[in-house]
This record gives structure tokens, C-alpha cells and sequence, in this order.
């Protein structure tokens, strides 16, 4: 008896034990996951170096070696969608299957949930205007797997003077306070005193140093800096949100989710998947920093002073990407301003123009699901695939966002925006998705002609007439240019007016 009983208490210890989680280099991830799809070998991405022999393609007239764009009208079976019902109830879930299986990833059923925590308020000056700063931790339910800790970090800053709730346009990158506010003049004295009080203490040889030198102090105010403006001139991003009377979150992805491969076992892929390796169809960075935006979204809806109807997501490049990523799956953001953002962003995936889906597949595999490597492989078990098999392109990626507020921008190569982005491919699945907007009700881009024969208007002259918005402004690799025209365009859609 004495002998089953601790064998039965052994067991149960034994299966209670929590594994560590896997350590891989990149590498050693990017080939566990070829393995598993039985992949030998990949084709290598392009050069973003004109000079190199490698170099990307930037001829238009090899760009398009699979013409033809999947058409978000046109049902799996062949059948046509022809009412907004049909979209809602057939075609959309279609295209959201497609893209988690084979682009980027599924959300699993039981990610834990997240405790928001207000962890410090700051009233401070963006530009010439009052805001209450709140610094925000979303802590991650690790109980399943204590081995890893996902604390999500969010900034959220609202005008003070505002007399009701604001629209808020949540922003890609690092969080923290923007403007911290410094004590006064009177309290900023009685740190000093305490300082050197507590300094002579230590070393009683400092009382004649502080003697001798009576108007010195340890901590001195921050010197007035002027900001540094937009490439166009125009103050800041933040100080235009704030003088329009729109809050704003600073919300960090990498608090999510690492932006690595090296990192894929830990964050909250990691966690959900206890430490181990993702398996092909499981979700990667892009939906997961896509998924952190929607519980910060969770949170900004139980605070009075936001407009939780009218909040927008924002990012550049890779954040472009995520920023496309997150509209178009969780649909209660109201808009979106997506800047510069490429392959898995607005660009066509089947486009032979700079960035690759090679690029994708190889260095940042991870940004993807597993599954989306296929379309790189040059040997492996199934065959070969190319680009031209995926059954998705970012027409249908944007014509998720219908018929909510998109804004594609970008800049141009002549001041580092590079070709490299593909501006034309971008433009192009802009237009195709434009039907999808229309049939929802909504207006898409004023154009002549489909994506095959549609120009790109002149630099700096958007098209922001409808739901559906682009513009390329005359800056760089980034969507700072066109911050003053993406808040006039959603103010007039929003009914919101400017404080006056």
C-alpha cells in the first residue's frame, strides 16, 4: 500500500513538471520549421543593393510574372459576390481562413487574458497643450506556464482641456511618458539639499566642495529644446493629434513580441506554446503584435475619456505591416494609417519588384506563419512553390479593412523611401480593393481605369475623397508628411471637430 502510494505522489510531480523553454539560435528556429514542412532547400532573396548582382528587380516590365491578382469578389467555389451578404457571410471568412493558414498564422482558442494595470500618471505639455499621461501594463496570465512573463506596455495620452470623450490613434513603437513633467523650481531645491545633505554624510570631506561652490546643483532643469519637426516642417506627430483634440497611445510590440526569430519561444507565442517551437499554421510576429494592439483596444474601452468608437491604429514598415495587419482582423478600430509597409503589408506578395516573398520567407520568416515559407521553397517534398501559388494578395488584405477608414501612404526613393517598397504594387492592390469598399457602400479610390491600367497620382497629390485613401508625400521612410492630411481626412468622416 505504502509502495503505491508513493508511486501515485511520484506521478503526479512527474507530470506537474514544467519544461524550460526551447533556447534556438534564428537559424536553428528557421530550419526546425523547414524541417517540419519538409523543405530542403529555399530560394534566396534579392539584394536591396542596386549594385549587387543579386540586386531586386525595379523594371516594371518584369514585375509581373503572375498578373493577375486574386479577386476578393470571387467566391472559392467560382461563384460572384454581388451583395454586401454575400461578403459579410461568405467571402470575408474566406479570405480570413486563407490568410491565418497560409500567411499569417492562427490566434490559438486559449491565449490567456490580460490585467491591465495603470502603473503611473503624468500631467504633462505636448507642445503648447495640457495632457494627462497614463502608463499602461497589460499583465499576461502566465498560470499555465510561469516559465515565461508577457507584461504588454502602453502609454495613453489625452488632451486635458478635452470636454468629452476623444478619438485616439494608437501608434507602433516604443512606449513611455512623452513629455515627463519636472518638479517645480521650489521642489527641484529640496531634492538638491537632500542630495548634498545625504552626500556629506557619506563623505563629510563634500561639505567644503558645496561650500565653495553654493549656487552649483546635482539636478538642474531639462534646457528648453525646440522639437524637431516633420520632413514637411510640421510639428511633431503627437503635438498634431493632441492640437486636434485627439488622444494618442504609444503602444511597444516588442513588449508582445520580439522582433527576431531567436525570440519565438518566449513572448506570448512562446507562452501560449509552453516554450516550444511553432508548429506551420501557428500565428507569427505580425499577428501577434496585430493581437496586443486589439488588448490594448480592450482596454481603451473602458476608459471614459476615449472615443472607443473612433480609435485608429498607425505604424511604418514593419509596424505598416502590423498596423494593415491589426485593421484588418479586429474590426472594431474605426481606421487605420499605414506608412511604407511593403511585402505583408499593401504591396502584392506576387509583385517581382524590390522586397521578395524570398525576403520573407528567409530572414524574416518569423514575421509570418510557418506555412507562408512553401512559397519559397525550391526543393522540398511537396514540389516547388513560387509566389504565384498563394491564394491571397494584399488587395483582399486592405479589402478586409472595408468599408472602415484606410489610409495607404507612403513616401519616394529619392529621399530613403525606397524603391524597395514597391509604391506602384502598393497603388495597385489600393485600386482592386477599392470594388470591395463600393459594395460595402462606402467610396474607394476616384480612379480611371482597374489596377492593371490606373496611374499613380503626382506626388503629393492624394486621393482622399473616400473611406479608402492614398497618398504618396514628398518625404522618406516614413508617414510623418502626412499625419496633418490623415487627421483631416478622418475628422470629416467622424463628424470630430478641432478644438477651436
Amino acid at each position: 500500500m505504502a509502495i503505491a502510494l508513493l508511486f501515485s505522489i511520484a506521478s503526479r510531480a512527474q507530470s506537474t513538471t514544467v519544461s524550460t523553454p526551447v533556447t534556438f539560435t534564428a537559424d536553428q528556429d528557421h530550419q526546425n520549421m523547414m524541417d517540419q514542412l519538409g523543405i530542403k532547400a529555399l530560394r534566396p532573396g534579392p539584394s536591396g543593393d542596386e549594385k549587387a548582382p543579386n540586386h531586386a528587380n525595379y523594371d516594371e516590365s518584369k514585375a509581373n510574372p503572375f498578373p493577375t491578382l486574386p479577386d476578393p469578389l470571387t467566391l472559392n467555389d467560382g461563384e460572384k459576390v454581388t451583395t454586401a451578404k454575400m461578403w459579410w457571410e461568405k467571402r470575408r471568412p474566406e479570405i480570413v481562413d486563407m490568410y491565418e493558414k497560409y500567411v499569417y498564422g492562427r490566434v490559438p482558442h486559449d491565449v490567456p487574458k490580460v490585467t491591465w494595470t495603470v502603473n503611473a500618471i503624468d500631467h504633462e505639455m505636448i507642445g503648447f497643450n495640457p495632457v494627462i499621461a497614463k502608463d499602461l501594463i497589460g499583465q499576461v496570465d502566465n498560470s499555465s506556464y510561469p516559465e515565461i512573463s508577457v507584461k504588454i506596455h502602453m502609454t495613453l495620452v489625452l488632451p486635458a482641456a478635452a470636454r468629452g470623450p476623444v478619438p485616439v490613434l494608437m501608434m507602433f513603437g516604443r512606449a513611455g511618458f512623452p513629455s515627463p513633467n519636472e518638479p517645480s523650481a521650489d521642489d527641484m531645491d529640496r531634492v538638491n539639499k537632500a542630495w548634498k545633505t545625504l552626500l556629506v554624510q557619506q563623505d563629510p570631506s563634500l561639505k567644503e566642495v558645496f561650500e565653495q561652490h553654493p549656487a552649483w546643483d546635482l539636478v538642474k532643469p531639462t534646457p528648453f529644446q525646440f522639437p524637431q519637426r516633420n520632413e514637411d516642417g510640421d510639428s511633431p506627430n503627437t503635438w498634431q493629434l493632441i492640437a486636434a483634440g485627439w488622444g494618442f497611445v504609444l503602444f511597444d510590440p516588442a513588449s508582445v513580441q520580439a522582433d527576431n526569430g531567436a525570440g519565438i519561444t518566449r513572448g506570448i507565442i512562446g507562452l501560449v506554446n509552453k516554450g516550444q517551437p511553432r508548429k506551420p499554421e501557428n500565428w507569427g510576429a505580425l499577428r501577434a503584435w496585430a493581437w496586443g494592439a486589439s488588448r490594448g483596444l480592450d482596454y481603451l474601452e473602458t476608459d471614459p475619456a476615449v472615443d472607443a468608437k473612433h480609435v485608429g491604429i498607425e505604424g511604418v514598415s514593419r509596424y505598416g505591416k502590423a498596423a494593415l495587419v491589426t485593421m484588418a482582423f479586429d474590426q472594431r478600430f474605426a481606421m487605420v494609417l499605414v506608412g511604407s509597409s511593403g511585402k505583408g503589408g499593401a504591396t502584392p506578395l506576387r509583385r517581382n519588384y524590390g522586397e521578395a516573398v524570398e525576403s520573407l520567407t528567409g530572414g524574416e520568416y518569423y514575421w509570418m506563419a510557418g506555412n507562408f515559407m512553401k512559397y519559397g521553397a525550391s526543393e522540398a517534398t511537396f514540389g516547388t512553390k513560387t509566389p504565384g501559388d498563394i491564394p491571397v494578395d494584399s488587395n483582399e488584405l486592405i479589402a478586409l479593412c472595408a468599408p472602415r477608414l484606410t489610409f495607404i501612404s507612403y513616401g519616394i526613393p529619392e529621399k530613403g523611401d525606397a524603391h524597395w517598397l514597391d509604391h506602384e504594387g502598393s497603388f495597385m492592390a489600393t485600386v482592386d480593393a477599392s470594388r470591395v469598399f463600393e459594395l460595402l457602400g462606402a467610396k474607394g479610390l476616384k480612379v480611371e481605369g482597374d489596377y492593371h491600367t490606373a496611374k499613380m497620382p503626382p506626388v503629393n497629390q492624394g486621393i482622399l475623397d473616400g473611406q479608402l485613401a492614398w497618398r504618396q508625400h514628398d518625404g522618406g521612410h516614413t508617414d510623418a508628411p502626412n499625419m496633418k492630411w490623415f487627421i483631416q481626412w478622418a475628422d470629416k468622416f467622424i463628424g470630430h471637430t478641432p478644438p477651436q
